[in-house]
């Protein structure tokens, strides 16, 4: 089952980042504690993600369907009812913490999502105290010796919602619930409290928090303007890392100084995020993109750009065709289940784990019939090659649509600008100074640093 998941997240996300998986102990019984940003698609990755089976904790809403319900017995899914699941049953919620028990006594992991909802936002919810509560009730019972240990993960999407996206899984250091245990029996309730404060700690720093909404759209519009120059001037990271490992640690500076001139000059950040919202509704109403609008200066560089990928268009014609012309019916079937089965409000976190179930029938099915057909009118050998082209011009034909959308975004973008100068000269004006002080910003935090280290 682990290698079925793992084949099918491979063909969803283009790639998948484990960071610090020697954090997570060899042997013994683990609780994991995560954030919860995407549905059942973030139990598969944290399980394909370590070398040990890791049993997790599920709704009682997802055992309603048979199939599912199969499959989630088999992947040693726990039912757990909420309140809102059936207020009636909670006496079954004592039940599910028991078969959690039991799990943990053999020695085994048991992954929790303790903000007990998943959502579209990648802010950090409230952390419920379920994760603390059976980790110290688990080591009481044992007078603090059967070792279990409480690993923090932090769950990173670079566009969840989006087919060949990236993903990160960051571990944290393992927190030994004995501990907290000290007294446990007089002091219960202040014992989990300081647990579950602990657990939120150790998650939010292992993605990017934004603790205030309002900050989320000026964090982002920094990330637009700047982020690039910060992949290519970083030379501070405190460990070595690459790619999504080094964009999160980027992303947590940059919502850190956010957060810090909101907090000590406020009207100087009242005013920036006036600036940013001016330039972006321009960039909105015009339909061009801030890397395009970057590049437009360059016009031999632009003119070099389009030249290259109008031929790459035309050679890469005919097999994005015969790619997209496999892909139509199983492509109509995944967006189809996206609409059915994702709920308001939830759309993005919900939509991987249709995109992916939906993915797996329809392409499995197309693609068998297809290649059924082809065997009966050509026969051997020609239907191996057939079979082996259908996956790679799949994705040749997802990765051709996506760039021409954007090579027309830069030609839309040359042509705006071109046909208004003066637009050109207002909008690259209100970029330069943007940038201007988002380096000014970044001088002074390390001024600061600097300082208080002498």
């Amino acid at each position: 089952m682990r290698r079925l998941i793992g084949l099918a997240l491979g063909f969803y996300f283009r790639r998948i980042e484990r960071f610090h998986v020697e954090r997570v102990p060899a042997n013994g019984p683990v609780l994991f504690v995560s954030n919860h940003p995407n549905s059942l698609t973030d139990s598969f990755v944290i399980g394909a993600s370590v070398p040990r089976k890791v049993n997790f904790i599920g709704t009682v809403q997802l055992f309603q369907f048979a199939p599912v319900k199969w499959l989630l017995t088999r992947c040693g899914v726990i039912p757990i009812n909420r309140v809102k699941d059936n207020p009636k049953a909670m006496r079954s919620v004592a039940d599910t913490f028991e078969a959690v028990y039991q799990v943990l006594e053999r020695g085994e992991a048991v992954g929790i999502f303790p903000e007990g909802v998943t959502y579209d936002d990648s802010a950090l919810k409230e952390v419920k105290s379920g994760a603390a509560r059976m980790a110290l009730e688990l080591e009481h019972r044992h007078g603090g010796k059967i070792g279990l240990r409480v690993v923090p993960v932090g769950l990173t999407y670079s566009a969840k919602e989006i087919y060949r996206s990236d993903a990160l899984v960051n571990f944290g250091e393992p927190i030994a619930a004995a501990d907290y245990i000290e007294g446990y029996t007089e002091r219960r309730k202040e014992c989990i409290v300081r647990l579950t404060e602990e657990i939120e700690r150790r998650i939010q720093s292992l993605i990017v928090h934004i603790p205030k909404l309002e900050q989320t759209r000026v964090v982002e519009g920094v990330k637009r303007l700047y982020f690039d120059r910060l992949l290519l001037g970083n030379r501070v990271a405190s460990e070595p890392a690459a790619g999504q490992a080094k964009e999160l640690w980027l992303s947590q500076q940059i919502a850190e100084a956010v957060d810090g001139v909101y907090r000590t000059q406020p009207e100087r950040a009242a005013a920036f995020a006036a600036k940013l919202d001016f330039y972006e509704r321009w960039l909105a109403r015009l339909k061009i993109s801030n890397e395009a609008l970057e590049l437009f200066p360059q016009r031999t560089a632009l003119a070099a750009q389009t030249s290259e990928w109008a031929f790459i268009a035309i050679v890469g014609a005919p097999i994005a065709i015969y790619g997209w012309l496999h892909r139509l019916i199983p492509y109509a079937l995944i967006k189809w289940a996206e609409r059915k089965f994702t709920m308001p409000g939830r759309r993005k976190a919900q939509a991987s784990t249709t995109a992916i179930a939906a993915g797996v029938v329809g392409f499995g099915v197309c693609y068998a019939v297809y290649i059924a057909l082809f065997q009966w009118v050509f026969g051997w050998p020609a239907s191996l090659w057939y079979t082996l082209s259908l996956p790679v011009t799949g994705l040749l034909a997802h990765y051709y649509l996506r760039e021409i959308r954007r090579h027309w975004a830069s030609v839309h973008t040359a042509i705006v600008l071109l046909r208004a100068p003066f637009a050109a000269r207002r909008l690259l004006a209100m970029r330069s100074g943007l940038i201007a002080e988002i380096e000014a910003v970044r001088s002074e935090r390390v001024g600061e640093i600097q300082i208080s280290k002498s």
